[in-house]
């Protein structure tokens, strides 16, 4: 009768909005939560997109549910079986049961390309969501990414990353070398203000006792060895910091 009368709108089938249709991306969330029956939960890049992580996906909702409950497929629902989800990976966020952002960041490893699961990372370590064990080169591009591989290759001596050297944070730093490194990409450097202020920086870092180096894109991608060569002359070839990267800044 309600639905005769419009006060009901079918979602999925026994899940209703009442009043009107225009579901906010929310309620399109937790009507797909519902529909997908008991112990579900937003998960994957759904919840990515809940948590902040990464732009919501517009066909599609993920859902997660024990292996043996829910429902059948559902359309714009796609479903994911597990045998389990502990009650420490599984919390609520704006009333909707969500994937924790240790659990979800997790999932996205095979679920989506390899840059948006790095992007969704990155996003919950500059939100300092809790990643529980997830290990991280707190690398914050592709880009420092490609660098730090390049380091390992030539068996550079492993760098901290995105580390503070006074009011600055350095993309890599070898700081009993006094040695900086700045990867430059073309959309956060381009332009007179990034300029002026890249210039400032090194400026300011040479005063303070640093050498720095600078490289784009296509030099770590296209001269490799050109680049281990200059860091590691700069480096005297002596690795005093260490074999490993380190996952704090100082």
């Amino acid at each position: 009768m309600r639905v005769r009368r419009r006060r009901l709108h079918r979602v999925h089938r026994g899940v209703y909005a009442v009043g009107h249709t225009g579901l906010s991306i929310e309620g399109r969330w937790m009507a797909a939560v519902l529909a997908a029956g008991r112990g579900a939960v937003l998960s994957h890049g759904s919840a990515a997109a809940h948590w902040g992580l990464l732009r919501p996906f517009r066909d599609v909702v993920d859902v997660s549910v024990p292996s043996h409950a829910g429902r059948r497929r559902r359309e714009g629902i796609r479903i994911h079986r597990r045998a389990a989800l502990k009650p420490s990976e599984v919390t609520r966020r704006l009333g909707i049961p969500v994937t924790t952002p240790a659990r979800t960041v997790a999932d996205l490893d095979g679920a989506v390309s390899p840059r948006l699961a790095r992007r969704a990372r990155r996003q919950a370590e500059v939100f300092g969501l809790p990643l529980g064990e997830l290990r991280s080169d707190r690398s914050r591009s592709d880009l420092e990414r490609a660098f730090l591989g390049l380091c390992r290759r030539h068996g550079l001596p492993s760098p901290q990353v995105n580390a503070r050297v006074g009011r600055w944070t350095v993309d890599f730093l070898w700081r009993s070398r006094r040695l900086v490194v700045e990867t430059d990409g073309y959309v956060y450097h381009r332009g007179s203000v990034a300029f002026e202020d890249d210039h400032e920086r090194d400026l300011g870092l040479r005063v303070m006792g640093y050498d720095v180096l600078r490289f784009t894109g296509r030099h770590v991608s296209a001269e490799p060895e050109r680049v281990a060569v200059l860091v590691g002359d700069a480096l005297g070839n002596r690795g005093d910091d260490g074999p490993h990267i380190s996952h704090r800044s100082a």
